[in-house]
């Protein structure tokens, strides 16, 4: 499948998420939630502290979100991507993107493994949705 219709199939999802959201504006956890917003998706900030960001509920986990969401945005220190991959395959997610700098060797190994749909090849959902500060 080339990246084209790779990204066509992680935008089909019904519900998004974020991992490694943040309430720090200049932090892409930030930016990425923001960018969803942006373009009217709907979207659900993963913090295990926070309970709202950018006027959003927070869950905890991804064990904790609800079965619409189908894809994953990861923006998070590989060591933690690595752990969330398993998470998402355990909930049964489809697509995950590891925004650049996320991306884990063994992340994405068992991504395809799991038959995950995985973007790690450093293209940036904030360049695709033409994310604009603001």
């Amino acid at each position: 499948m080339t990246i084209e219709k790779q990204i066509e199939q992680f935008l089909l999802s019904p519900v998004f998420a974020v991992i490694g959201a943040s309430t720090n504006r200049d932090k892409y956890g930030n930016k990425v939630l923001r960018c969803y917003q942006q373009n009217d998706r709907p979207v659900i900030p993963v913090h295990p502290k926070e309970t709202q960001i950018e006027g959003i509920n927070c869950v905890i986990s991804v064990a904790d979100l609800p079965d619409e969401v189908e894809s994953l945005s990861v923006i998070t220190p590989p060591a933690i991507t690595e752990k969330i991959v398993k998470q998402a395959a355990a909930r049964g997610i489809r697509n995950i993107w590891m925004q650049p700098g996320a991306e884990s060797p063994v992340a994405v190994q068992y991504c395809q493994e799991q038959g995950i749909n995985i973007i790690a090849d450093g293209s940036c959902l904030l360049v695709v949705l033409r994310y604009h500060e603001g």
